[in-house]
């Protein structure tokens, strides 16, 4: 469906299912060069067991009109004025690698009005390599061949979250060149990476939420490695928050590598 978000349409994926604000609702976040899409398993699944589900395309992002989020500040305003277009009170917020930093920098704002945080593929600092900036710069194709390389613990995956004789590989490489050419104004690929890289507010944001946390990370992740979400965890602990931690034996991208594994960890989250 469709919404007017700062005066712009958002477009959000509903999991196939009408919105029903007599229902607890989910934002789902996308990352870098992605959008809603990567999350079909999940929402689908949650719009059918009694939730409402917004896996939105940030501005100008694919199906989104608006400005691209220069930072994670900016986009965490912005979901907070798509939960205040869609009416909603109260929400989790689940979101993957930038993604999930823009959730816990939402959650942190929302305070009472965040019911969980879902951090998958989660990174503080998420520093980016100069090497991956520049290329994102100034050769994105060939940073694209490298995050989709970096981002699985293999490239002969299983069958995966869109069905036997899914090519994960390729069916990630051609989203990312879609989301590249759905915005010709901006590069959308080098301003989500420097949003992730500049990024500073991590261990603030954490002590500020009043949520329980789920940190869902791969064992195998070479573009956010499980070592760097040590900060946030020991933040977590510092300031008495409830947090939990599953550890999965993929790479960065869970959703495809696991999309069941991923699915049972933010289900049985939500149920609790």
């Amino acid at each position: 469906m469709y919404l007017q978000v700062n005066a712009q349409n958002t477009y959000c994926y509903t999991g196939g299912r009408p919105f029903d604000d007599t229902k607890p609702t989910a934002v789902f976040i996308h990352g870098v060069l992605n959008d809603h899409s990567i999350w079909i398993l999940q929402t689908r699944y949650l719009a059918h067991h009694g939730w409402n589900v917004l896996a939105v395309d940030l501005p100008g992002h694919c199906k989104s009109e608006g400005e691209a989020p220069a930072s994670v500040e900016e986009a965490a305003g912005f979901i907070t004025a798509l939960l205040d277009a869609a009416g909603v009170a109260r929400a989790a917020l689940v979101g993957h690698s930038w993604g999930s930093l823009i959730a816990l920098e939402t959650a942190a704002r929302l305070k009472n009005r965040a019911s969980h945080l879902v951090m998958v593929g989660a990174a503080y600092p998420m520093k980016v390599s100069p090497a991956l900036l520049e290329a994102s710069l100034n050769d994105p194709m060939t940073a694209v061949r490298m995050i989709n390389v970096f981002s699985r613990s293999t490239l002969a995956a299983p069958p995966s979250a869109l069905g036997p004789g899914t090519w994960v590989y390729g069916a990630s490489t051609a989203l990312c060149r879609r989301v590249i050419a759905s915005n010709p104004n901006v590069n959308v690929f080098h301003r989500g990476f420097k949003a992730c890289d500049s990024y500073t507010g991590g261990e603030a944001a954490m002590a500020a939420i009043n949520c329980p946390a789920l940190l869902v990370l791969g064992a195998q992740d070479q573009m956010t490695s499980p070592k760097a979400a040590q900060p946030l965890i020991e933040q977590a602990k510092a300031s008495g928050k409830s947090l939990q931690v599953v550890r999965l034996a993929v790479g960065h991208h869970q959703m495809t590598e696991a999309p069941d594994a991923t699915l049972f960890a933010i289900r049985d989250f939500l149920r609790a």
